[in-house]
């Protein structure tokens, strides 16, 4: 039986590459609706990311006293699974931020956030579960 870490990082994969192939556009030049599908995914994409993140550390043999992003971030930056818990955590306030707002000023700028600084991040930890998967 796959491991359950596994199980979500083939679901993170997906997700991941396609936030990636839609900002592989000049988001500048994305009407509303497909900037809109660019946020849509990155949420989707933070999910999977943070949960695949507890997984691995559960399945590692690590104890998480709270399961929240923000724990989640802290604890994988204390165990030396990620290198940058503050990106991490403003990547959290800015996924929380536009799950609730519908201002389209901060959504340009989260864009650009997104595309400059989150993905980056992203990246990082696809590469890391992706070594981490041929080990086993």
């Amino acid at each position: 039986m796959e491991l359950r870490w596994k199980l979500r990082f083939k679901n993170y994969s997906r997700a991941y590459n396609l936030l990636k192939e839609a900002l592989e556009n000049d988001i500048s030049k994305l009407n509303q609706l497909e900037q809109e599908g660019i946020i849509q995914r990155f949420e989707y994409t933070f999910e999977l990311a943070w949960k695949t993140l507890k997984d691995k550390m559960e399945d590692d043999g690590i104890i998480l006293d709270k399961i929240s992003p923000k724990s989640v971030v802290t604890e994988a930056y204390k165990d030396k699974y990620i290198n940058d818990a503050q990106t991490w955590i403003q990547m959290i306030g800015d996924r929380n931020l536009m799950s609730h707002t519908y201002d389209f000023e901060k959504f340009k700028v989260i864009l650009k956030s997104i595309k400059e600084i989150y993905l980056p991040l992203l990246t990082e930890l696809y590469i890391f579960f992706t070594k981490e998967q041929s080990k086993e």
